[in-house]
């Protein structure tokens, strides 16, 4: 399994990277927007749209294409940004408090639309983070990831109160603190090589310092944090309504695609609210 979840991790990244570091935009945005569209797919399958999944994830995909057609890969409506943020503070709390049994209840119509539209709203969010530097796209991804990444050995040594055992058992409070913790140490430490002039001072820390302050900055990041969580959480509530581990085996030892960026989702639409 671990051989496979390696492997696995370096051909996405073999394709990932070649096209973040190209300057234009739309290589990133092409590659992430099949992403995206396979997600889309998953996320129709796992809300019980039957043979209408292929469709939805095709829809969503030229969805994609149009924004990116009509020039918004570059520079799309901050209100765009602002509507997803709303939708996943206080959707995703209505949902997690709602718990599994909730999920279904909702109608099959609304399940479908929303999750499709904050698939479209994050990938629109990255292409604009694509569009703003590469320095500017991947400290935002390394604030999920430094999330991710203490939250998971803060949980294995301190973990004994759980977050939401009915969702997902192996999360607990202890964990998400550490996240927390983890994304200001990393904050911090991208802000002083910045200061050394080793890179260019134009990441996503940069400008929310810049605007915000110190505090304004140890905020946000504290809150995208917590947001990514929520998005973990979201996707993980809706597989457990499904009666299904991963989004999909598409990936050999890490699933499907939407469980490889469902803390995303919230995290870059936020993120581009709070920076632009």
């Amino acid at each position: 399994m671990l051989k496979q979840r390696i492997a696995t991790a370096l051909v996405l990244l073999a394709v990932l990277l070649p096209a973040l570091a190209i300057g234009d935009v739309w290589p990133f945005a092409i590659v992430t927007l099949a992403a995206m569209s396979i997600a889309g797919w998953e996320w129709a399958r796992l809300n019980g749209a039957g043979r209408l999944s292929v469709a939805l994830g095709v829809a969503l995909g030229v969805a994609c294409g149009l924004a990116l057609w009509a020039g918004w890969g570059n520079a799309a409506p901050r209100l765009a940004w602002w509507i997803a943020t709303a939708v996943w503070v206080l959707g995703g709390t209505w949902v997690l408090r709602g718990g599994v049994a909730a999920w279904p209840k909702l109608s099959r119509a609304l399940r479908l639309g929303v999750g499709l539209l904050a698939l479209w709203t994050a990938w629109l969010a990255m292409a604009n983070a694509k569009a703003a530097g590469i320095d500017f796209i991947l400290s935002i991804f390394v604030v999920v990831w430094a999330a991710d990444i203490f939250a998971y050995f803060g949980g294995r040594a301190f973990g004994k109160r759980k977050l939401a055992p009915a969702i997902s058992p192996g999360k607990s409070w202890e964990g998400v603190w550490s996240g927390m913790v983890g994304t200001l140490l990393v904050a911090a430490a991208w802000l002083a090589v910045e200061a050394s002039g080793a890179i260019d001072p134009t990441s996503f820390y940069r400008v929310v310092l810049t605007r915000s302050g110190l505090a304004g900055l140890a905020l946000v990041v504290v809150f995208l944090a917590a947001m990514s969580v929520v998005g973990d959480l979201v996707e993980s509530l809706v597989k457990r309504s499904a009666g299904a581990k991963d989004s999909s085996a598409l990936l050999p030892g890490h699933g499907g695609i939407l469980d490889r960026v469902d803390a995303l989702l919230p995290v870059f639409p936020i993120a581009l609210a709070l920076a632009t």
